[in-house]
């Protein structure tokens, strides 16, 4: 074959050239997290799931749609509380495209929409709550908020997953006030706590000091009861020696069978120890006649030589 010639392969360019662009317009390429919904004539004709998508040129529009979770940093607004306190408040919203045919056609930028819904929505939610509330409540408050926006977002095929309240800043003068207070609730509580710690303390001091007394009183009357029964067993051991004592002496005397004389001597003895203590009284027996009777006796006896029984009988 020869060469072309200029006509003809201007004329071969441009038949590529509309090849191409053919070729561009017929073969679309949808990502993964996108989907494609496909128009023709501006009507809602089919979804295309992630990959390669065929549609007629000329006649079909692709049309991709994120369909993956999407955070939306809203930008911080002033609401107005319920007790009328001006508030700044900034929300985060995470938003997912869960029906791309009703969030092209039922709304006409659900972007947009969603934010516009949010301040209103966050405007409601606030204007029914107190500053306290606010501040206290943020979990309740972002259910809320979440509930109010998905009952108008499910129309729009657009789900939210959750809001988040980033920032709640109240007015500077508010914040004083507020932290005056807190300063003034932490020094009660300090005044409070250590009140009741020396309650405290002088309760267990006072317990202490009656558990010792109980202790002290206990022990008291224990050593008194053992001395008592000291002093008892040591009387009953005198009594018992006494008693052992008269007992061996009057059985001694007995089985010596002493006569007048014996008792006589045993009598002047005794005197004599009388006499010989440290007393300065003398106890003199009433039978003092006899006494005397038995010293004559004895005098009597000792001038004779008869011999005297002793104490054991023998003579």
């Amino acid at each position: 074959m020869g060469a072309l010639s200029s006509p003809q392969f201007i004329t071969f360019v441009l038949i590529l050239i509309l090849i191409a662009l053919f070729i561009s317009k017929t073969i679309k390429i949808v990502e993964q997290g996108f989907v494609g919904v496909v128009k023709r004539f501006g009507k809602f004709h089919g979804i295309h799931s992630p990959g390669m998508a065929i549609i007629l040129p000329l006649i079909d529009q692709l049309e991709r749609v994120d369909i993956r979770e999407a955070p939306r940093p809203g930008d911080t607004q002033e609401v107005i509380t319920s007790d009328n306190v001006l508030v700044k408040v900034t929300a985060t919203i995470f938003s997912q495209v869960v029906d791309a045919q009703m969030a092209l056609f039922n709304v006409t930028s659900y972007s947009v929409a969603i934010d516009q819904l949010a301040r209103t929505t966050l405007r409601a939610v606030f204007g029914s709550i107190t500053l306290d509330q606010a501040l206290t409540e943020r979990k309740r408050i972002n259910a809320d908020l979440q509930s109010q926006m998905e009952a108008v977002t499910d129309s729009w095929g657009i789900r939210i997953n959750r809001i988040e309240i980033v920032d709640l800043a109240p007015p500077t003068e508010i914040l004083r006030a507020m932290s005056l207070q807190k300063e003034a609730d932490q020094e009660k509580r300090a005044n409070i706590l250590q009140s009741e710690g020396k309650q405290q303390a002088a309760v267990n001091i006072a317990d202490g000091q009656r558990q010792s007394a109980i202790k002290q009183a206990e022990g008291e009357r224990e050593a008194a009861i053992l001395r008592a029964e000291g002093s008892r067993q040591a009387a009953i051991l005198e009594a018992e020696g006494r008693a052992q004592a008269i007992a061996t002496v009057y059985s001694a005397i007995k089985s010596a069978a002493p006569d007048p004389t014996l008792v006589s001597i045993l009598q002047l003895d005794t005197l004599s120890k009388f006499a010989d203590s440290d007393n300065a009284k003398i106890v003199v027996p009433f039978e003092s006649a006899g006494l005397m009777g038995a010293a004559q006796m004895l005098r009597s006896v000792l001038s004779s030589d008869v011999p005297v029984p002793s104490a054991n009988g023998t003579t």
